[in-house]
């Protein structure tokens, strides 16, 4: 079953979504840094952003690389490698930044709340 992490910038609180296998057909093919609906994760009214995930081995998605492949590339630096050294570099196992059916956690920020009711 998928999990939803989603982060409230303003409280610097997160909350943790499971949906179901079927509400997951919709998040297929979305990019990191794509704005959704929030009644994806029970927040009807909220606007949030992808903004990573990583699969069931654990293996985090990067924004750099396109599509949901999963592969060896080099890094020297940012999600999923931090090098000890400067200039280091090195091969690091990564996944594209699509979401594929593979993927078992997404990491959301929400970016817009919904209108408030204010008393005249």
């Amino acid at each position: 079953m998928p999990t939803l992490i989603i982060s409230d910038p303003e409280t610097g609180k997160s909350r943790k979504v499971e949906i179901e296998d079927s509400r997951m057909s919709t998040l297929i093919g979305r990019r990191i840094g794509e704005i959704l609906d929030g009644s994806i994760a029970n927040l009807p009214g909220y606007k949030i952003q992808l903004t990573g995930g990583c699969d069931k081995d654990g293996i985090p998605m990067r924004p750099d690389i396109h599509g949901g492949v999963k592969g060896r590339f080099i890094l020297s630096g940012g999600v999923g490698y931090k090098p000890k050294n400067p200039g280091e570099r090195r091969k690091k196992m990564v996944r594209g930044n699509t979401v594929t059916a593979d993927t078992k956690y997404l990491n959301f920020k929400i970016v817009a709340r919904p209108p408030s009711k204010s008393s005249p």
